[in-house]
């Protein structure tokens, strides 16, 4: 079952209690750190940050940056062995997690695989986290492995694919939304605000079908639909037709919208009946 960073340990696993049932916990030190690596003989780098990190494979692909979206394999635990969340496949967006794991991710290379051991001031901090799952000044460690460095880069690549498996004549825009135009059309050219009459088929890139109109188009506003409609509609003249090929984040972004699947290239073949204001 697939687990996101920015929502899990649900499960409270420190609770010894005093006298009065409140859980406590020793905040832990970079000597207690230190005491890990020698009992486990681990040989750890420290980082300007404080994150300690081991690494068993660089990897070979390529490297993510902060702003990328990558998936992992990843094993949670605290500094006694308790395992409070593991998942073989999760997507992050690295610039929303804690500091820790936004610093350690970009040190491995896609296929790489370590280990990182994040003080509490790059965790969770003194007071834990929201659910009290990971008590205040707890260090965490994460056994990870990289399986794709950038979703970013993978949707390129399925996408310059298609397009050459298709023999398709497709233009690439700034965004990084690819179209082809197989009639510009001759009437009026909607704006990016403008309220269009569009017919279309949306399917994936394995060609399965997950919407699609009728031939008389459904009405919308293009100030209200996904990015890649919002821009793309507009390279068409009323009575235009072609195709949109939509990367995930100009589309229904990186965990889908229920029935979109997490990071989907999606494809819209449209004709542009009329711009109606």
């Amino acid at each position: 079952m697939k687990s996101y960073l920015l929502l899990f340990f649900s499960i409270i696993l420190f609770n010894s209690c005093s006298s009065d049932d409140t859980p406590t916990f020793t905040v832990q030190t970079e000597a207690d750190i230190i005491n890990y690596i020698e009992e486990n003989n681990l040989e750890a780098t420290k980082t300007d940050s404080g994150l300690y990190y081991v690494i068993n494979n660089e990897g070979t692909g390529n490297r993510p940056n902060e702003n990328s979206v990558v998936n992992i394999d990843y094993k949670g635990s605290f500094l006694d062995g308790t395992i409070y969340s593991q998942s073989d496949s999760t997507i992050i967006q690295i610039d929303q997690i804690i500091e820790g794991l936004k610093e350690g991710l970009q040190l491995f290379k896609e296929g790489g695989d370590g280990i990182l051991i994040l003080p509490s001031e790059l965790a969770y901090g003194t007071s834990g986290n929201s659910t009290g799952s990971i008590p205040g000044g707890a260090v965490l460690v994460f056994d990870i492995t990289l399986t794709v460095a950038d979703y970013a880069d993978e949707n390129e690549t399925a996408i310059l694919k298609y397009i050459e498996d298709n023999n398709l004549n497709a233009t690439k825009t700034s965004s990084g939304l690819y179209y082809v135009v197989n009639n510009e059309g001759t009437g009026e050219r909607p704006t990016t605000a403008s309220n269009v009459t569009v017919a279309y088929k949306g399917y994936y890139l394995d060609g399965s079908v997950f919407d699609e109109s009728t031939e008389n188009g459904v009405s919308f506003n293009l100030s209200q639909v996904i990015a890649g409609w919002t821009e793309g509609i507009p390279y068409f003249k009323e009575g235009g037709d072609g195709t949109l090929l939509i990367p995930f984040n100009l589309g229904y972004g990186v965990y889908g919208n229920g029935t979109i699947p997490e990071v989907s290239v999606l494809l819209f073949d449209i004709n542009l009946i009329k711009v109606n204001y």
